[in-house]
């Protein structure tokens, strides 16, 4: 694998590109699935979508196991295709940053997520794929993609599995993941020794508007702590004076559960924020009152750079690791993208020449996706793709091609310097 392994401690700056892979596999009435290497044929693919990561000169890639593959049924493993992918990595010299837990569970995991079992499965799963993978260099990992995202969307909104709702859900979903991170996490730790680097992802969120408002006050302060509250618990940081200690015990949170966390905290490597300037930052309007998510969403305010900065900074000081940009982009046309590309690149270098450690830039995603709507819909799959990528996806009567842009000559530029 291309790079040291102690990529992330060599003071420079690192450029990613990331396959979108969400997976949510079960499906049900009203209900398709999402896979997104199946929507995109990353499946089929796969050998020339990592050649394109190394066409546009990047040097890490975000990519994805999908669990629901790799173990059919319990006990019984295959892992046929990844080996291909990870040989493939291995002969570009590409280094993967790989996904472990991208939303989706086994087919054969009822309940999920709340699942009793869970955390201690996808500790087992983590495990596997790191012995696996070891004797090709692939040392850096992402237990959980998102965490604090995941938890609202199957454990408040009830719009994913298990689809648990209101407080109790969320404290459930949230409990549930971060346990599973934590043994997932130091479950590697023991395969891979200090070759080990993880990193660690959530969504960057921000709330502006009227929050001091009434009827907004105390919801928007929780929020603005809810951000970081599966970081919060995996590393050891949720005790009886942290903000939302109260709101977890009325909700099932109980002193053994604060002392589990307390007493066996997982550290970031690289602590990664996901910002997208047209949705990261949200707006509490006075007298309109919104849940949040994709049935009931806030009106969103594209804040730029100022608002990337502001999470990034915020990142740094809360962890005290080196901070990564782990997913960006503006779904939009080609110039709108390779603006923002343009514009953030140069806020990151100005945030590191300000004694920042930014390390590292990825461009979500490398090609395409499809947005999630896709699950709840009838419509083909066109209808729901998203202008994000670097290569463009278009329908042919051969399957999907990636349609080179502009873009990718741009993002060769940053990351290359040509």
């Amino acid at each position: 694998m291309t790079g040291s392994p102690t990529w992330h401690r060599d003071g420079g700056f690192h450029f990613a590109v990331g396959v979108e892979d969400t997976f949510v596999p079960q499906a049900g009435p009203g209900e398709r699935p999402i896979d997104e290497y199946e929507l995109t044929e990353h499946y089929g693919r796969w050998h020339d979508d990592l050649g394109l990561a190394v066409e546009a000169g990047a040097e890490l890639v975000r990519w994805g196991v999908p669990w629901h593959r790799v173990q059919p049924e319990p006990g019984r493993w295959d892992w046929s295709w990844v080996d291909r992918v990870m040989d493939r990595y291995a002969e570009l010299n590409l280094r993967p940053i790989v996904d472990l837990m991208h939303y989706g569970t086994p087919l054969w995991l009822n309940d999920q997520f709340a699942n009793p079992d869970y955390p201690k499965l996808v500790a087992e799963y983590s495990a596997a794929v790191a012995e696996r993978y070891a004797h090709l260099g692939v040392a850096d990992y992402t237990p959980v993609n998102e965490p604090m995202i995941h938890a609202l969307f199957s454990g408040e909104y009830a719009y994913w599995p298990p689809y648990l709702s209101g407080p109790q859900g969320l404290t459930t979903m949230t409990g549930q993941l971060a346990r599973g991170f934590v043994l997932a996490q130091r479950a590697m730790a023991d395969v891979l020794g200090d070759r080990a680097v993880f990193v660690h992802v959530d969504a960057g969120m921000r709330y502006v508007g009227d929050i001091d408002a009434p009827e907004h006050r105390d919801h928007a302060a929780r929020l603005k702590e809810q951000v970081f509250l599966v970081e919060d618990l995996v590393t050891g940081r949720v005790g009886a004076d942290h903000p939302l200690a109260p709101y977890l015990r009325a909700n099932g949170f109980g002193d053994d559960d604060f002392a589990w966390f307390t007493e066996a905290p997982v550290l970031p490597d690289v602590m990664g924020v996901n910002y997208y300037p047209r949705h990261s930052t949200e707006v509490f309007e006075a007298g309109v009152f919104h849940g949040g998510g994709f049935r009931d969403p806030r009106p969103t305010r594209d804040d730029g750079v100022a608002g990337m900065n502001e999470l990034i900074r915020e990142a740094h000081a809360r962890y005290g690791a080196p901070v990564m940009l782990t997913e960006t982009c503006v779904t939009g046309s080609v110039k709108e993208r390779i603006d923002w590309l343009d514009e953030s690149v140069a806020a990151l270098h100005d945030l590191r020449a300000a004694g920042v450690p930014v390390i590292g830039y990825t461009w979500w995603p490398l090609f395409d996706m499809y947005e999630w709507t896709y699950r709840h819909s009838e419509l083909p799959r066109e209808a729901h793709r998203l202008t994000m990528g670097l290569w463009r996806l278009e329908e042919t009567a051969h399957g999907l091609a990636r349609v080179r842009t502009e873009i990718v000559d741009r993002f060769r530029h940053h990351a290359l310097g040509e």
